[in-house]
């Protein structure tokens, strides 16, 4: 199983120096967030053309504030510069985002994907785009000579994205998603819509916070301050209350280096075939032990 590691830098030179040392490290890849900071693609872009190898990827961009259109022309001016490393990861982002902090339209969030899909899909794969959508339209081609096709992840949680995501588009990227729920739920339902479809097995890229300690209580508590949010947000509290626990700090990896290992070892055999670490503390010693394992 291929390992990357999740950066969430405030400059542009901070992007740059934590690819380099992600890459330097061995590791297969490296993800960044699209929140309320820099511009995750433009980061991305700067750090392509700086560091050669390692494997880009965007976990994730919310879909709802970019056109289909801008976002495919971001996306392949990345994969121009990367020489066809970049994987780009989309999502819905969440109602309170969409709706309280930004004032766009919640309604019908899967239609939104569809719509989005059909007209970013082509458009990444080097072909025209011609969709007229109750929401979205674009029918139109973009020129980026020398970018090869963009893999698109859809961040899906629910049984009708992951049925969207297997039927449309690479696979899909998860957050706060232990291996139970990746093993009985997330492969299955998103591996038969691929099937279903006659498209290759998806990829399933899992991400979750990881810290290498010897004082495992602590660092769970420390989880449980830093992620507490996701424990609130609908679609994370239906994947931790499907996995069985009360919160983020219990899907966190923590532990010794064997622990470490161990637990990424359970998402490799419940079906994730990347695993993103999300180091949250301890983050050299975290960092040295997954080493290890690419």
């Amino acid at each position: 199983m291929r390992i990357g590691v999740f950066t969430q830098p405030s400059t542009v030179t901070a992007a740059v120096g934590d690819v380099r040392r992600v890459a330097d490290a061995g590791f297969a890849s490296v993800w960044m967030p699209q929140i309320f900071g820099i511009d995750a693609i433009t980061a991305l872009t700067v750090a392509a053309h700086e560091v050669p190898d390692i494997e880009l990827g965007t976990a994730v961009v919310p879909t709802f504030p970019r056109h289909p259109m801008m976002l495919a022309a971001q996306a392949l001016t990345l994969q121009q510069t990367s020489g066809g490393r970049f994987t780009l990861g989309i999502g819905l982002s969440h109602q309170l985002v969409i709706e309280g902090m930004l004032g766009l339209s919640w309604d019908k969030p899967v239609r939104h994907l569809r719509e989005y899909l059909s007209i970013l899909l082509p458009l990444v794969r080097g072909e025209a785009a011609d969709f007229e959508g109750e929401t979205l339209t674009a029918k139109l081609a973009l020129d980026v000579p020398e970018a090869a096709p963009v893999p698109v992840l859809v961040a899906a949680l629910g049984s009708q994205m992951l049925g969207v995501a297997g039927r449309r588009a690479e696979g899909t990227v998860t957050w706060m998603t232990g291996p139970a729920t990746i093993a009985d739920h997330v492969a299955p339902t998103i591996g038969a819509a691929a099937a279903d479809a006659g498209r290759p097995a998806p990829r399933i890229v899992c991400a979750l916070p990881v810290c290498v300690t010897d004082d495992e209580g602590a660092a769970r508590e420390r989880a449980a301050e830093q992620f507490q949010m996701y424990g609130f947000l609908p679609s994370y509290r239906a994947m931790l209350d499907r996995e069985g626990v009360a919160g983020p700090a219990d899907v966190a990896i923590v532990g010794d280096a064997a622990a470490v290992k161990a637990g990424i070892e359970r998402v490799r055999e419940a079906g994730a075939t990347e695993f993103v670490a999300v180091p949250y503390a301890n983050r050299d010693a975290t960092l040295e032990v997954l080493a290890e394992l690419t």
